[in-house]
């Protein structure tokens, strides 16, 4: 698919990827806001028409990976995790950009997604080009009971 500086290969991810990508899904989001999904939400998806896991290796070892859908003229990013040991070397960036390139190849126009409001990701998104179109009220609940605001990020493409 696409190779990035320091030997990072992106390559398609199935099932068999699951248990790695679990692992890097446990490091790289803060149990706290419950964010990350389960491993039977992430294999329940991925035979669903449009869906895409792209994983980014360095070597054997899985680093970080996206999961996203088109349908029709539209695509969400669904997650997009980087191993905090691998994080500031533009994998994220590598991957989200990777996701654009795709859904527009299918024929995407607008790339939707959503994350918690004060995720520090917020910035990454925004320096990508996306914008803030909508706020959920509520919608990811901490492990403390405490539910937090996501906020829906759109960029036309």
């Amino acid at each position: 698919m696409a190779t990035a500086p320091h030997h990072v290969m992106l390559r398609r991810g199935g099932y068999d990827d699951l248990d790695a990508v679990m692992v890097v899904m446990e490091r790289a989001f803060d149990p706290h806001y419950g964010e990350a999904w389960t491993r039977s939400q992430c294999a329940g998806i991925l035979p669903m028409l449009g869906v895409s896991l792209v994983l980014a290796e360095d070597g054997p070892t899985l680093i970080g990976f996206s999961l996203h859908r088109t349908i029709s003229d539209e695509a969400e990013l669904m997650l997009l995790a980087v191993d905090p040991t691998a994080q500031g070397r533009g994998i994220g960036r590598m991957l989200l950009d990777q996701f654009a390139d795709e859904c527009g190849e299918k024929g995407a126009h607008r790339l939707h997604l959503e994350v918690r409001d004060g995720n520090p990701a917020t910035h990454f998104y925004e320096a990508a080009g996306y914008c803030v179109a909508g706020r959920r009220r509520r919608y990811y609940c901490g492990d403390e009971g405490d539910r937090l605001d996501a906020l829906t990020y759109v960029k036309n493409i």
